[in-house]
């Protein structure tokens, strides 16, 4: 993860769209995602030092959240980093309070890791200005990592970080989930592409959730080893052929594609077009593929805006993995 010791008071935290679960790591793989035509698809928090603590919203999005800035997620971050402070011995007290502005530019329940881009960029932006004022490094980040998995638990029910960690740390990530070593970072395939579609429509993680069995039959659960074991030998190996080849949910994707309206017509084109994969995007209803040629990658790329996308809020873009993860600027 790219960090910079800042020497101004005003500076912004971006953190990247991510892909949680990557087909078949279910709660256990997230990407980081960068378009190629270098547009932001991600959030950002702006921070600066005020007589008294603040948060606007602002972006394309900024309609979809709550207005009273209590109720917001990045306003929950600045009071757990502040308790987590307190835990090391530090007052609130006795630092100075800060202004946020958050910048939404990734839509609700899109499957694109919205909350955890807000999540990112608010610890992110909040432990460099507090770094930066007090002179020592404050949380490192695994500290971070944790703090973040706990915010992000408030608003799908549950602690899972494959979405916070590759935002954070970039790249792929497979979830340790080991109080030493949240994350892990894993090898890419750097000449792959991935086509990330968000249709337009909105499906909360809870009721993705809901949809999914509450037990896995003993040979689904085999099959799921199988291949999250055989995908990482590949990364490493760097066999792209075997690695693609493992690249099938079959923990969550049979029962929440009935969510996503053309689902199985958008695999079926995808793959008839030289697609290595193509999948959910964490809870949905984004879709993403992954394709070696940029040429695919267009073609898939043009198939989804035309016939994925369901209203004007929907959007797609080919994208590679975002190997920097969160940044200051």
């Amino acid at each position: 993860m790219a960090t910079q010791t800042m020497d101004k008071k005003v500076y912004t935290s971006y953190a990247p769209a991510s892909i949680g679960n990557v087909s078949l790591g279910f709660d256990l793989l997230g990407a980081a995602l960068k378009p190629i035509d270098g547009s932001k698809l991600g959030d950002e928090v702006e921070i600066s030092e005020a007589a008294s603590f603040s948060l606007q919203v602002k972006g394309r999005f900024a309609d979809k959240l709550p207005t009273d800035p209590d109720s917001n997620i990045v306003t929950q971050c600045y009071h757990h980093y502040l308790r987590c402070l307190a835990n090391k011995g530090i007052a609130s007290a006795t630092l100075p309070t800060v202004a946020l502005v958050l910048h939404k530019h990734l839509p609700i329940g899109s499957g694109l890791g919205s909350s955890a881009s807000s999540i990112v960029a608010a610890f992110h932006a909040l432990n460099q200005f507090y770094t930066a004022l007090v002179g020592k490094t404050l949380f490192d980040d695994n500290e971070l990592l944790l703090m973040m998995g706990e915010l992000e638990g408030q608003i799908s029910g549950s602690v899972h970080y494959d979405n916070v960690a590759p935002c954070f740390m970039g790249g792929l990530t497979l979830m340790a989930e080991h109080q030493q070593q949240v994350a892990l970072s894993l090898p890419i395939f750097k000449q792959w592409y991935w086509v990330s579609c968000y249709s337009g429509i909105s499906v909360s993680t809870a009721a993705a959730r809901a949809i999914l069995p509450k037990q896995i039959p003993m040979a689904t659960t085999i099959q799921f080893g199988r291949q999250l074991a055989v995908f990482i030998d590949a990364l490493y190996r760097q066999d792209e052929k075997l690695a693609a080849a493992m690249m099938r949910d079959v923990i969550a994707e049979p029962y929440r594609k009935s969510l996503l309206p053309r689902f199985d017509d958008s695999r079926e084109f995808a793959e008839q077009n030289g697609a290595l994969a193509f999948g959910i995007s964490g809870s949905g209803p984004s879709v993403f593929a992954v394709c070696d040629s940029l040429e695919q990658a267009t073609i898939i790329n043009q198939w989804l805006v035309n016939n994925y996308i369901q209203n004007d809020t929907g959007f797609s873009h080919i994208c590679q993995l975002d190997q920097q993860g969160a940044v200051i600027y």
